[in-house]
């Protein structure tokens, strides 16, 4: 398995987009508690300093330092994940033009396209794990493609290198959720995407203990039209929340070798049990695109999804453990267990859910960084429950 990124990201973690305090020296970014600046006169703000929604030194750093974890030019902080993919809606789309989205998305992804139809933009659902039907999708009035790799919650992969060829050629912009990977597993702007988007809430802040989201481009033009839009909708987070993922990115490849090392375990003792019908996990060998996995991923992530056959099982195991917490969300320290057909995608019509292959049986596993023999006791139990 190839290593990507650089070496060198621990080291932007910690460093990018950061130096310390200058009045006081303080190692830490403070946390600029302030909704408005004085001026040095009328219209002189200092640094583009005017007021909290336009900029915050707290935002601008972290903003910086994810940037440059992404390999981008530029990134824009916002109030949430949705928030993030709603910026990239209003800056890509016009009434009458067309988007492309994954097919396997997370549930609040597909519910926001849905709402911009009533605006005029027209939304195809498309399987871009086959670029094939990728190319298929697009049209002359196509200026977005949006895809998530993994997938929430079958983790099905995305060749991005093979998307971002066909909409390069199509003149289309290619927006790549990065969530569930982190840039520390994978970079979509060296594989040849436009723009990264993440929800903060996970990985990248890490603890369960802020909302938050992010849009990277690789390109400056592009991420200043991103930045204005923030500007122009206001839905920024607040300086503590921007404060809290800058706490976290110092520690994101640690983390993340941890999460990566426990759900590997996992997968390979889910695999090993009678329970299951199915354990959804890049780093399994019998993963339809493990090769892919290895290929543009530096590891294969803390999420694994089973299909327990039925609702019932499903509900039961969920309800059964102890350290698995049940509930929404996911990429925190601590490991959590839901039922995406009756949690985090209810809001998917039921017949959306089937053409997804989202069946009631699922449970969606985020693998914490506990000590993973307690973590797989905790699972025996529960499956001994039913």
């Amino acid at each position: 398995m190839q290593t990507r990124p650089s070496d060198r990201f621990a080291t932007l973690a910690i460093h990018a987009g950061q130096h310390p305090e200058a009045a006081s020296g303080a190692i830490m970014t403070p946390i600029y508690q302030t909704s408005t600046y004085v001026q040095d006169g009328v219209a002189q703000p200092r640094d583009g300093h005017e007021y909290a929604r336009v900029a915050n030194p707290t935002r601008t750093a972290l903003e910086r330092n994810l940037a440059a974890l992404e390999g981008g030019a530029r990134s824009a902080a916002f109030a949430s994940g949705l928030a993030a993919i709603e910026a990239i809606v209003k800056t890509c789309l016009s009434a009458g033009e067309h988007v492309v989205c994954g097919d396997n998305v997370y549930g609040g992804t597909e519910r926001l396209f849905r709402f911009f139809e009533r605006f005029g933009v027209d939304f195809d659902p498309v399987d871009t794990s086959d670029p094939a039907a990728l190319e298929a999708a697009i049209r002359p009035q196509t200026r977005l493609v949006l895809l998530e790799t993994p997938t929430n919650p079958l983790m099905r992969l995305s060749d991005i290198a093979a998307c971002a060829e066909i909409t390069r050629k199509a003149g289309v912009t290619l927006a790549v959720d990065n969530t569930f990977a982190t840039p520390y597993l994978q970079r979509p702007l060296e594989l040849g995407a436009d723009l990264v988007v993440h929800s903060m809430t996970k990985y990248l802040g890490g603890h369960s203990d802020l909302i938050a989201g992010v849009v990277v481009a690789a390109d400056p033009a592009l991420g200043g039209q991103i930045a204005r839009q923030q500007m122009v909708t206001g839905a920024v987070p607040g300086p503590m929340d921007c404060y809290l993922v800058l706490r976290s990115t110092k520690t994101l490849p640690v983390r993340m070798r941890g999460h990566c090392e426990n759900a590997g375990r996992i997968a390979t003792w889910l695999s090993g049990r009678p329970e299951p019908e199915a354990v959804f996990y890049p780093g399994l060998p019998s993963h339809p695109q493990h090769e892919l996995a290895a290929r543009q991923m530096r590891d294969f992530g803390g999420m694994v999804t089973v299909d327990m056959g039925s609702r019932e099982l499903a509900e039961r195991v969920a309800e059964s453990t102890r350290l698995f917490a049940l509930a929404e969300s996911l990429g925190g320290v601590e490991s959590l267990v839901c039922v995406p057909a009756r949690m985090t995608h209810a809001s998917v019509p039921p017949e959306r859910r089937a053409e997804m292959g989202l069946t009631d049986g699922l449970v969606r596993l985020s693998v914490g960084i506990e000590d993973v023999e307690d973590l797989i006791a905790d699972l025996e139990e529960a499956f001994e429950a039913i």
